[in-house]
């Protein structure tokens, strides 16, 4: 039994606006599944779920953003310098806004979407290279080995490096983005604006599934969804998650 990130769910108060950034920004294709929720995908015939890129969902919600920095973010990646460049004003002409959130001098581009969402367009990097447009998901957490620990038994993605102040995710097919903890002071204070979403994989069972989850630290989350047919859970240092139903699968 397995789970596989799927997807980022970003909440906002309009969801084609957001979602429409998002998929100009990555140059992917918008669509909407439901009512209240805008999905961002690659086009060029990809048939999610596939590990070779973590889609977008924007899903609508009455509250808008705090003033507190997302523990989640995306990294945005670039091959060249030239191509930063261009990108950071791409996304500006988008209606993303420059950002301060303490980063000092540092050679990415720090920026936040339409609706107040940090992201950052890093400098080329080898180890992005063949990503996509999507570099990586970062979660801020305080003990980046116990993430490493829980979302390592939590996904059947590998583990690439784990010390004091960062742990590196990616699928085992090494395609797509990575997900990486790095450590932030300070614990989570507020709800996540910005979360994964994980699938099983077809013939798998959900509720096992879950119950693999809580045994390795996971807890049960009420954020008022009523009936839905994914669950909610938070990871041990209480990141907000949710673990979908596959299409056709029994409850």
């Amino acid at each position: 039994m397995a789970l596989r990130p799927v997807n980022v769910n970003i909440k906002a108060l309009d969801e084609m606006a957001v979602g429409r950034f998002w998929a100009a920004a990555l140059g992917w294709e918008l669509s909407s599944e439901a009512p209240g929720v805008a999905n961002a995908e690659p086009g060029g015939g990809f048939v999610w779920p596939d590990a070779s890129a973590v889609c977008v969902d924007v899903v609508r919600v009455a509250e808008p953003k705090g003033a507190t920095k997302n523990r989640v973010h995306l990294d945005l990646a670039s091959t060249s310098t030239a191509h930063q460049a261009e990108l950071v004003a791409r996304l500006e002409g988008l209606g993303a806004e420059r950002v301060d959130v303490g980063q000092g001098d540092v050679p990415w581009t720090v920026l936040a979407d339409p609706e107040g969402n940090e992201f950052c367009v890093l400098e080329p990097r080898e180890t992005y290279r063949g990503t996509g447009p999507l570099a990586a998901i970062v979660v801020d957490c305080v003990d980046p080995r116990a993430m490493a620990r829980f979302w390592g038994g939590a996904t059947d993605w590998v583990v690439h490096e784990v010390n004091d102040d960062h742990a590196v995710l990616r699928s085992a097919e090494q395609v797509g983005p990575y997900v990486e903890f790095l450590r932030a002071a300070g614990p989570k204070t507020v709800p996540d604006r910005v979360h994964l979403d994980l699938l099983p994989y077809p013939g798998d069972d959900h509720a096992a599934e879950v119950a693999r989850l809580r045994a390795l630290g996971a807890t049960d989350l009420d954020l008022g969804q009523g009936d839905v047919p994914w669950r909610c859970l938070s990871d041990p240092e209480g990141h907000e998650f949710c673990v979908l139903r596959p299409a056709g699968a029994a409850s």
